[in-house]
């Protein structure tokens, strides 16, 4: 299997699977000099880590980093960092009656069609368990951010779990992180404990969408055709297990507006531009307009249910499936931060191709 890169001049390789030994991130181009530790990346880790409430997989993984090369003194070198979480509570044994049968809805048939073996312990590759790596990046990637752009900052919350969305009037970003839904809504958060808890007990799942915000971004990153801004987030948060579409700004909705509506008017400001709205979600022509990045993603519902679904078998022959074990009832949920963390990274690698070309930005507006 190749293509486990990501990045252009901040490279992340991830390695690794849901039942095996370890999984870990292999990062090439993180600047010397950025203040990192185990306990700084931790803090990322603990918000995506499985077992922390009745609402996600009851799978017990302390998700504990280690930092095996790159840091000295407390900073990095600039050369490969190379990050490792140990798979600790692997329970190979409750996929035993379907490691010859395929999960509808569920990358299963296609790594078989394609690579003539399959890791059913857990779907390997193809298991969310591979973004614990991408969020040990991220959290990298902060620190880095925090170096070359202290002004960014990046908060992902749920804001839709099945036909259910959350009330944009009621928005408090400071509720994000006191209910187990990572939403900023809270009579959402309480409607949607009563909605999950009845999926749960019937063994059934749920999709969710996941909005992204970076706030404090400089104006100029990205470029104007092949490495587009919107171009790279789309590919990234597109990447995540069980992502089935995504938007950047109004997305989707932009195709009901007329030309008057979708135009986000610019007015001169005290500090340089400023917009009347912001439909483009931070970003034309493939570069950042200095307003907030704004990008959301659709999750399915996981495809691991204990309702007996008709499949084929290996042999071909036709078959029903129950997957039982411990899976998230709505795996939206532990997307938050992995959608926060490939925001970051996507951003840092910017940053750094925008410094590598550009220095600062060369077009000038007002005195």
């Amino acid at each position: 299997m190749s293509l486990n890169t990501f990045g252009h001049l901040f490279r992340v390789t991830t390695w690794g699977e849901s039942h095996g030994p370890a999984l870990g991130a292999t990062i090439d181009g993180c600047p010397p000099g950025v203040e990192i530790s185990e306990e700084m990346i931790q803090h990322w880790l603990d918000k995506r880590k499985p077992g922390q409430n009745k609402y996600t997989t009851q799978r017990r993984e302390a998700d504990q980093v280690k930092i095996l090369s790159v840091v000295f003194e407390g900073k990095t070198t600039g050369t490969p960092v190379q990050l490792m979480v140990e798979n600790t509570d692997q329970r190979s044994k409750d996929y035993g009656d379907i490691m010859d049968k395929f999960r509808p809805g569920h990358a299963d048939i296609t790594y078989w069609q394609k690579y003539g073996i399959r890791d059913y312990r857990g779907g390997g590759r193809s298991s969310a368990r591979e973004t614990s790596a991408r969020v040990a990046a991220g959290g990298l990637a902060r620190q880095a951010i925090k170096m070359l752009a202290p002004s960014v900052k990046i908060t992902g919350f749920m804001c839709q779990m099945g036909p259910h969305k959350i009330n944009r009037d009621k928005i408090d970003l400071d509720l994000i992180e006191r209910n187990p839904f990572w939403t900023p809504d809270a009579q959402a958060a309480e409607d949607w404990a009563t909605y999950l808890d009845g999926l749960r007990k019937s063994g059934s799942s749920v999709g969710a969408v996941i909005e992204v915000v970076a706030t404090g971004v400089p104006a100029g990153l990205g470029a104007p055709i092949y490495g587009k801004l919107d171009t790279d987030l789309a590919a990234a948060m597109m990447s995540i297990n069980a992502v089935k579409g995504v938007e950047i700004g109004d997305g989707m909705a932009a195709a009901e507006l007329t030309g008057e509506a979708n135009a986000d008017e610019i007015f001169m400001g005290s500090d340089g531009p400023e917009y009347s709205s912001n439909h483009a979600g931070g970003i034309l022509g493939g570069l950042s307009t200095g307003q907030d990045l704004v990008v959301r993603f659709a999750v399915k519902p996981t495809s691991s249910i204990l309702t007996a679904r008709k499949t084929i078998n290996k042999s071909g022959e036709n078959t029903e499936i129950i997957t039982k074990g411990r899976h998230d009832p709505c795996v939206g949920i532990r997307a938050v931060p992995v959608g926060e963390a490939m925001m970051a990274c996507v951003i840092l690698d910017h940053l750094l191709l925008h410094r590598g070309q550009i220095g600062e930005n060369q077009g000038k507006i007002g005195t």
